[in-house]
């Protein structure tokens, strides 16, 4: 019977406790998945926007740990008269967004979309960040591969009200995947490339959530997936739904992979006013 890693594995989890700051127009923040640093300058009920020196302006949702402020990571919090009355109508999703805890429709999907490399990507965005998406109206498409990505972007005819965001796997200088990330983007500036170095998404999933301190190294001509499952000796058909479920949050992803999502949704998200 084969083994399974993930019960071997089962683990207390107890989630880090960020200083609360109540955020203030010009106040220097950093986003700690992007590294975009800025000074506030506006503040809404889900989000902030910064400013940075360049003068470009760029909106994140609030997350526990989700900035630094004087280099230490802190969870930014919206001035309210009535906290008690906020709390009791908002909640945090797994991307550490904050949603009204009513529940809400999803609106009509938009025109934009974001494209990700195969099946098990869609999944697992849709797992963290689908509250998001859902409000915003972004449908996510699994692509299976990007080996005729140019076509399928000029197929796909994006503009002002059609942007397009893609997440690609292995992205990496000198790599196939950065020369054709390169063209898209040069092609039309309705378009976003982000990727994260990772060979695949399941390598984006911090290794702690089964317990190891790091995923074991494949040999090169090895499909990836089937190499970990051999050498974690788990069952293939079972491992991917469990690893996606034992995702509890942003957290539990490696923060080049947060990154990548967050750039994608900032990017494809409608325009506020």
């Amino acid at each position: 019977m084969s083994r399974d890693i993930l019960n071997e594995f089962e683990q207390q989890r107890t989630a880090p406790r960020y200083k609360e700051v109540p955020v203030t127009t010009g106040m220097v923040v950093e986003d700690r998945a992007t590294g975009f640093c800025g000074d506030v300058v506006k503040i809404t009920v889900e989000a902030v926007t910064l400013r940075d020196r360049a003068g470009n302006h760029r909106h994140f949702r609030y997350k526990p740990g989700g900035f630094l402020v004087g280099g230490k990571p802190v969870s930014l919090i919206r001035p309210a008269t009535n906290a008690d009355a906020l709390a009791a109508t908002t909640r945090i999703t797994n991307s550490g967004s904050v949603s009204s805890a009513r529940p809400t429709p999803a609106r009509v999907a938009r025109a934009s979309r974001i494209w990700v490399e195969g099946k098990h990507d869609a999944e697992l965005v849709e797992h963290v960040w689908g509250d998001d998406l859902r409000e915003l109206g972004i449908v996510v498409e699994p692509m299976h591969g990007i080996d005729h990505l140019v076509e399928a972007v000029a197929e796909f005819q994006p503009g002002p009200e059609r942007t397009l965001g893609i997440l690609v796997d292995h992205l990496v200088t000198g790599s196939k995947e950065q020369r054709l990330a390169d063209q898209v983007m040069k092609a039309s500036r309705h378009v976003l490339v982000t990727g994260h170095p990772f060979v695949d998404v399941w390598e984006g999933v911090r290794p702690k959530v089964i317990g190891i301190e790091a995923w074991p190294q494949i040999p090169r001509g090895t499909p990836w997936k089937d190499g970990i499952c051999a050498a974690l000796g788990a069952d293939p058909a079972r491992f991917w739904p469990n690893l996606r479920n034992r995702v509890q949050s942003f957290r539990d992803l490696e923060p080049e992979l947060v990154g990548a999502v967050e750039q994608l949704i900032d990017f494809v998200a409608p325009s506020e006013g």
